[in-house]
């Protein structure tokens, strides 16, 4: 995976994920950056709009 500029949330303190946007949204823990997941800018938006709005994933 290329270099990619992680952004954390200023929200969630020293307990929280990192996320970085390319061709797809990767997303790490910010404790154990080893691990890495991948999902398509569309479902990551998704996601945001249910967090941001209280709504339970289907």
């Amino acid at each position: 995976m290329e270099q990619l500029d992680w952004v954390k949330s200023s929200y969630s303190g020293d307990d929280c994920v990192e996320a970085a946007r390319s061709a797809v949204v990767a997303v790490r823990d910010t404790k154990d950056r080893s691990s890495v997941i991948t999902v398509p800018p569309a479902a990551w938006q998704a996601f945001l709009g249910a967090v941001r709005t209280g709504d339970e994933p289907a």
